[in-house]
């Protein structure tokens, strides 16, 4: 893909940012639009995003995730609250702090989220498929250092 030949030529630290925020939005909007086209599961994006804050971080307070959505804590709240009278998600109280709330996921909650992730996971390999092994592999490897340096938590290295 031209494209990406492009793109791996030499580029600085500031063209490299200047293409990740011209690239990866659109990747975003793809699987918005098509998570909302196929109301994967029944969930809402916010709701999808949710479900997969809380797998990652078993036991997360409602400020960590409306940190992570985004969101105010009274919006994350409210979604917070429907995904708990859905059966998606349980609040505990905090082991640490009894005036936090804990949040994790209950086994529907996880079913929910495997099966909209396998549903997103089919919709992007139909769209990457066409593309060649090797812009296959570069993606892939991308992405992996992308993962790495922005899914640390802040402050480390």
């Amino acid at each position: 893909m031209q494209l990406l030949q492009k793109a791996s030529a030499d580029v600085s630290a500031s063209d490299c940012a200047r293409l990740m925020l011209d690239g990866l939005p659109p990747v975003m909007w793809f699987i918005r639009r098509n998570m909302r086209q196929h109301r994967t599961c029944g969930l809402s994006v916010p709701q999808f995003r949710a479900l997969a804050v809380l797998n990652a971080q078993p036991t997360s307070c409602l400020s960590a995730v409306a940190e992570y959505l985004g969101t105010s804590q009274p919006s994350t709240s409210r979604l917070i609250t429907g995904m708990v009278a859905r059966g998606l998600v349980e609040r505990d109280e905090c082991a640490t702090d009894r005036r936090q709330l804990s949040l994790r996921l209950t086994p529907q909650g996880k079913a929910l989220l495997a099966t909209a992730r396998e549903a997103t996971l089919r919709r992007l390999a139909d769209e990457v498929k066409s593309l060649s092994e090797s812009d296959q592999k570069m993606i892939a490897g991308a992405m992996a250092i992308l993962r790495e340096m922005f899914g640390r938590p802040e402050g480390t290295q």
